[in-house]
C-alpha cells in the first residue's frame, strides 16, 4: 500500500494486525491454564501496591510444568517498582535458567476483586516477554484474564509485532 504524505513524499505503509483468542471467563480452559490463570491471581492478592492499589499477578509455566508467580511491587521513589510478568519472568529464569517458557497468565485486582476486563502487558514487559521466548526458542502463549472475558495470543509476537531486536 502506497500513500502520498502532505510532504510530497510516496510512503509505503504496512498493516499490523493482532490476532487474539477473546472468550468469556465461564469458557473452559485447558486445567493448565486455568490453573495458571488462578495462580496469577492469587499472586495478585499478594501484591504490594500501598499507593495505586491496582494488584497485579503473573504466572509462569516452564517446560517441566514448573509454575512461577510474581506481583506488582510498587515503591515510594517511583519508578523503582517493577511489573507482575518481569517480577515473575526474572524470578523463573534467575531459579531455571535453562528451562523453556511455556506459557505466562496475567490478571489483576482492584478493590478486592478482580478486574472485569483482562489487563495488558506495559511495553516493558512485553520486551522481556520477547526475550524469553527467543531464551526458549519457541512461541510464548500470553493469557490475558478477566472476571468476565479471557483473551489470549499464542505467541508473544502478536503484542509486540515491532519489537526492538539486537543490532
Amino acid at each position: 500500500m502506497s500513500q502520498i504524505e502532505p510532504n510530497g513524499i510516496d510512503m509505503n505503509c504496512k498493516i499490523v494486525s493482532i490476532n487474539i483468542i477473546e472468550a468469556e471467563a465461564s469458557v473452559e480452559l485447558s486445567a493448565s491454564d486455568e490453573q495458571l490463570l488462578s495462580q496469577a491471581l492469587k499472586a495478585a492478592e499478594r501484591a504490594y501496591t500501598p499507593y495505586s492499589n491496582f494488584k497485579v499477578g503473573a504466572a509462569v509455566r516452564l517446560g517441566d510444568g514448573t509454575v512461577v508467580t510474581g506481583n506488582n511491587q510498587e515503591n515510594a521513589a517511583y519508578p523503582s517498582g517493577l511489573c507482575a510478568e518481569r517480577t515473575a519472568l526474572f524470578y523463573a529464569l534467575a531459579l531455571h535458567p535453562h528451562h523453556i517458557v511455556e506459557a505466562i497468565a496475567i490478571t489483576a485486582m482492584t478493590n478486592g476483586a478482580q478486574t472485569e476486563e483482562p489487563i495488558y502487558p506495559c511495553g516493558a514487559c512485553r520486551q522481556v516477554m520477547l526475550e524469553a521466548q527467543k531464551r526458549s526458542q519457541q512461541p510464548v502463549r500470553v493469557i490475558m484474564g478477566g472476571a468476565r472475558k479471557i483473551q489470549m495470543v499464542k505467541d508473544v509476537t502478536e503484542l509486540l509485532p515491532l519489537a526492538f531486536d539486537k543490532l
